[in-house]
Formats: structure tokens, sequence, C-alpha cells
């Protein structure tokens, strides 16, 4: 598959984790867990569209920190705001596969989270398209 084949599939496929958590995202039944991982997952598949779309290779990893950390080492600049989706990456694994720590006691902020994710889907359709 070619570099902006694999970055678009990445695009839609983010897309998809965006549907579940609009869906969710004020359904206060919906688990925090949940809504953080497909916020997670959405933020994880558009970071390594553009880390695809810029023939950076980068390992299997649901690391947040390591894919932005690979960013600037690139040459691909992003927006400092973008560095808070580093918050989410608890998600992919740790909240949801393990007890969730006394840290994590408080709620997700869902308005910040969903604010994180369409800051990351603007910031990474303007590198892929502008």
């Amino acid at each position: 598959m070619l570099p902006h084949e694999h970055s678009a599939l990445l695009m839609r496929k983010a897309s998809l984790d965006e549907v579940t958590v609009q869906k969710l995202i004020s359904d206060l039944s919906a688990p925090d867990e949940v809504i953080g991982f497909h916020v997670q997952q959405a933020v994880e598949k558009m970071l390594k569209a553009v880390l695809s779309a810029r023939g950076v290779h980068y390992r299997r990893t649901h690391d947040l920190v390591e894919l932005l950390d690979l960013l600037p080492a690139h040459g691909i600049s992003y927006p400092g705001e973008i560095d808070e989706v580093r918050r989410l990456t608890p998600f992919a694994v740790a909240y949801r596969y393990d007890e969730i720590p006394e840290e994590m006691e408080q709620p997700l902020d869902r308005a910040w989270a969903l604010d994180c994710l369409r800051r990351v889907r603007a910031w990474s359709e303007s590198v892929l398209h502008g």
C-alpha cells in the first residue's frame, strides 16, 4: 500500500472512532474509559496518518508520546496545544485492561477530550491536504 493510501485509510478509521465518541460523549452512563479509549484511538490514527504520508516509519505502538516525538524528529511541526494529547496515552491500554488507578478517579473531562480530538483532526487534515 502506498503511503498516501495508508494515510487515507488511517484517517477513515479515525473517523469511525470519532463517530463513536460523538454518540457516547453526552451519555453519562457511557464509561469514561470507553470514551477516552476511542478519543485516544482516533488521535493515534491521525498522528500515524501524518507520519505515514510523510514516509516516516513508526513501530506498532499506542504510545502517543512516542508518536508525537517522531513528528519534530522528522521535520513535521505541530501546534503546541496538541501536546496535551499525551494525557490520553493511558486510555489505550492501561485504563482499558487494568484497574483504573486512584489518580484517575476524577472523571474524564469530556469537553477537553472532544476538543483535543477536533484540534488533532484539523491539524492533521491541514498537513495532509494543505
